[in-house]
């Protein structure tokens, strides 16, 4: 038989229309088999490599904001509005939008719908994917010079790696004693749900969750979490936080650079601000 605790309350919720640009906070997420409904619904293509642009490569994509106009529901589009860096906002559907974010890019894109995709790829820049943390550091049999400068996405998505992502705030207050001064923000590590976990601040405490099944609220069920591998995003400024590579470097030094757990949908549901989550093992 299986034994649930309950291991906090949702205190975070976040969405985002278009890949690797800032997303939305909400108060209630709907969750679909294919992950929160609207979420990595556009991305942008490189045209010179053809690749998936992705924040990994491009830093300046977090000087970028999307944002639904309306309540997406599954298997359609909904208005998506683009905050330009220079204050101008503009919509995803755009006849010219391509053009306007190419130019603030200073990067010839293309946006693109996630429909009808076939296994992409997105691209990275070996030398700075992981900050100033080397790469044999994260992969021991790799270098920067025999790194593929591209990655697979998850198989008809803009997903890196799954489709949800879940994050607890023990593991932040960890890792705020092992670097003083970091400011260990839910926001640098961009998951759809974040989860108060109490005053515990000693270990990674999604470590616990990995192979357990995950209830959120009343329907939502999140299978097979795996420990989440992190990258030089983690660093990048956005709004208030400042560019801080002790992030990613304090992950690398003490928990092979994983932080949080992404995972793949077990039952749909709709996820509110202050439901409970619970860990079936």
């Amino acid at each position: 038989m299986a034994i649930s605790k309950q291991v906090g309350i949702v205190t975070g919720l976040w969405r985002y229309p278009v890949k690797s640009m800032l997303g939305e906070q909400l108060a209630e997420l709907e969750v679909s088999e294919r992950g929160a409904v609207g979420d990595r619904a556009y991305a942008l293509r490189e045209l010179a490599t053809q690749k998936i642009v992705s924040g990994k490569k491009f830093s300046a994509l977090f000087d970028f904001r999307a944002s639904y106009e309306e309540r997406p529901s599954a298997g359609s589009f909904a208005p998506v509005a683009i905050r330009l860096p220079d204050g101008r906002t503009i919509h995803a559907e755009d006849a010219d939008a391509s053009q306007l974010i190419s130019a603030a890019l200073g990067r010839k894109v293309r946006m693109e719908r996630c429909e009808s995709l076939g296994k992409e790829q997105a691209g990275i820049d070996p030398k700075t994917v992981f900050a100033d943390v080397p790469v044999e550091k994260v992969f021991p049999e790799l270098t920067a010079e025999t790194m593929p400068s591209e990655f697979s996405l998850a198989p008809g998505t803009f997903f890196d790696s799954a489709p949800m992502h879940v994050l607890a705030s023990g593991t932040l207050r960890h890792m705020a004693k092992l670097a003083a001064g970091s400011i260990f923000d839910p926001r640098r590590f961009r998951p759809t749900i974040f989860v108060d976990t109490g005053l515990s601040d000693d270990r990674f405490v999604e470590d616990e969750w990995e192979g357990a099944t995950i209830t959120v609220g009343a329907d939502l069920k999140i299978v097979k979490p795996h420990a989440a591998l992190r990258c030089v995003m983690t660093t990048h400024p956005q709004d208030d936080l400042p560019r801080d590579y002790a992030i990613l470097r304090t992950a690398a030094q003490h928990h092979r650079a994983n932080v949080g757990v992404f995972a793949q949908i077990g039952a749909p549901g709709t996820v509110h601000l202050g439901d409970p989550v619970f860990i079936e093992a």
